[in-house]
């Protein structure tokens, strides 16, 4: 395959036992450089942000897992619920920053554990940015049974992915899905969301994450744990994402999402869908860079 991209700055591999899982992380930069956690979303893995990382200023060191059940993280014997990441990212910080306190930038559901965890333990994050993950549209406890009874029936035939069938295929898919997505960049992804297995390109992923979740969101827990954040926030928009279904599903509440926060800013990067990471690392890297450079008495 030609015209990969390639890598300006390459990540260590790291294994290490987290909340008792094996866990799989990418390092980049110096040891002792400051650090900035980077947290990737659902049915992604760690290598999204290669193309950011690679737009960051070099001073950086850039620690970024593979959520369980994404990548080359052990999956889970049975169903995945959101505490169990809460715990994972607990123990993260605990592993490379026992003593000061994180910068996290989490992208979708990525976003959604750090924003949580951020209130939960708000002497633990020091800056927090929010990539197009502002929480889920709210629901309602009439959604309990169904919600339980799909549960059930999954947990009795469990989804599965079909192979793939290619790396040019994929590559292609994410292009579709993705509008401003090159092509070198949509090659690279692909190479990194899959593996051959048993002489078959599969996804690196888990897909019993696709089973529904039996435990409804809710809202006002969501902002009750969001009102505790005392770090300052910064939460990124894709400007071609506002009119997905997530977003539009959110739409009506998010006044009062904003208002949880009490030091929020808001930046909106134009020509760029969900998965503004990988259309355009460029300009996320540079409002990254922006904040958790930017002080935070002034």
């Amino acid at each position: 395959m030609t015209d990969t991209y390639l890598p300006r700055r390459l990540p260590r591999s790291e294994r290490l036992s987290l909340n008792g899982h094996d866990y799989h992380v990418l390092r980049w930069g110096a040891p002792d450089a400051p650090l900035l956690f980077l947290l990737h979303g659902w049915m992604d893995c760690a290598a999204s942000f290669q193309f950011t990382v690679d737009a960051l200023d070099d001073g950086w060191q850039v620690i970024a897992p593979d959520w369980r059940g994404f990548g080359d993280s052990a999956w889970n014997s049975g169903s995945y619920y959101s505490p169990d990441y809460l715990a994972d990212l607990d123990a993260l910080l605990q592993h490379y920053s026992p003593h000061a306190a994180a910068n996290l930038a989490g992208h979708s559901m990525g976003s959604m554990v750090a924003g949580l965890y951020a209130g939960i333990r708000p002497e633990r994050v020091a800056k927090l940015a929010l990539l197009e993950g502002f929480g889920l549209a709210p629901s309602r406890p009439v959604e309990a049974p169904g919600r339980y009874g799909n549960w059930l029936k999954e947990k009795r035939q469990p989804p599965a992915f079909a192979p793939l069938q290619g790396l040019e295929e994929l590559a292609q898919k994410l292009q579709g899905r993705n509008a401003w997505l090159t092509l070198p960049r949509a090659r690279y992804m692909a190479a990194a969301l899959s593996r051959q297995q048993d002489g078959a390109l599969h996804y690196r992923a888990d897909p019993r994450h696709k089973m529904v979740n039996p435990v409804l969101y809710r809202l006002e827990e969501a902002m009750a744990c969001w009102r505790r954040i005392s770090a300052p926030v910064l939460w990124v928009v894709a400007a071609a994402a506002m009119e997905t279904p997530l977003a539009r599903g959110i739409a009506t509440t998010l006044d009062e999402r904003r208002a949880c926060f009490a030091r929020l800013q808001e930046v909106t990067i134009a020509d760029a869908g969900h998965m503004l990471q990988w259309e355009q690392p460029e300009a996320l890297a540079a409002q990254l860079q922006r904040f958790f450079a930017y002080e935070q008495s002034s």
